[in-house]
């Protein structure tokens, strides 16, 4: 009688039955690793969009502080304009990034003397669980219901 080399049907069931478990396991915690960094991302970019505000406010005082997400970007640099300030990057100015929608409100006045940002899940309970936003006193608020207008009674992160 010959000797099979080899690993046996049932062999190779009980291995891929311990690799499914072990990805069962793992995969939650993945997401919610990713949800965790795309949340941390948008706090990073509230308070890098409020910094830019300031920055645009101070350059531009007779416009006050910018409109657009595009003003605060740009591409053309040389020299930089009031509609491209080039005060944040390309895909931060197209209003998404890392799982977060970006849009300014509340801009009014002549020079604008006030402004909003709202950070927001792209798709909610996947790209993130938490709703961000900051207005002209520069302080990150978040919470876990959606967040149309950003004021001082939505609690400050800590």
């Amino acid at each position: 009688m010959r000797k099979q080399k080899g690993f046996s049907l049932i062999e190779l069931l009980i291995v891929v039955a311990i690799i499914l478990i072990i990805a069962s396991i793992a995969i939650p915690n993945l997401l919610r690793a990713r949800m965790s960094a795309n949340e941390a991302s948008a706090v990073g970019a509230v308070r890098t969009l409020n910094t830019a505000q300031i920055s645009y406010n101070s350059a531009y005082p007779s416009v006050g502080y910018a409109a657009t997400l595009a003003d605060l970007g740009g591409t053309s640099c040389s020299p930089p304009s009031s509609t491209g300030a080039c005060l944040i990057d390309t895909q931060l100015a197209s209003g998404t990034k890392n799982g977060y929608t970006y849009t300014l409100s509340g801009v009014t006045g002549t020079p604008a003397a006030t402004y909003g940002v709202i950070a927001a899940p792209s798709v909610p309970n996947q790209t993130g669980v938490r709703y961000f936003c900051s207005f002209a006193d520069a302080v990150v608020r978040g919470a876990v219901t959606p967040i149309t207008t950003c004021d001082s009674s939505i609690t400050p992160l800590q």
